[in-house]
């Protein structure tokens, strides 16, 4: 079966936010007080939207800071599975064991 590419958050902010909006990327970095070189590694998908600029994001984009911190974990969470599965799939839930252990 064929899986989705994980899509890490400065994709969809340049993709769902700023293109469609006509915002550049320094127009961002300059009304958001956010770094550019943050920015531009946010939307290269080389950096982590951190609790401080989802704040900001959330501020300037009408989110919440939830919605941005929520598409960085999901694409953590996604790229930590795909590295660890064999591991993950060895660990035994404590659930559906014996509870006489």
């Amino acid at each position: 079966m064929d899986t989705l590419a994980n899509i890490h958050p400065g994709e969809i902010l340049l993709e769902e936010f700023l293109k469609p909006m006509r915002i550049s990327a320094y127009r961002l970095s300059k009304d958001t007080e956010i770094p550019q070189t943050r920015i531009s590694m946010i939307l290269k998908g080389r950096r982590r939207i951190t609790a401080d600029t989802a704040l900001r994001l959330s501020s300037y984009f009408g989110t919440t800071a939830k919605f941005w911190l929520g598409l960085q974990d999901d694409y953590d969470i996604e790229e930590v599975s795909k590295g660890k599965s064999n591991l993950f799939k060895r660990i035994k839930s404590k659930t559906h064991q014996n509870s006489g252990e």
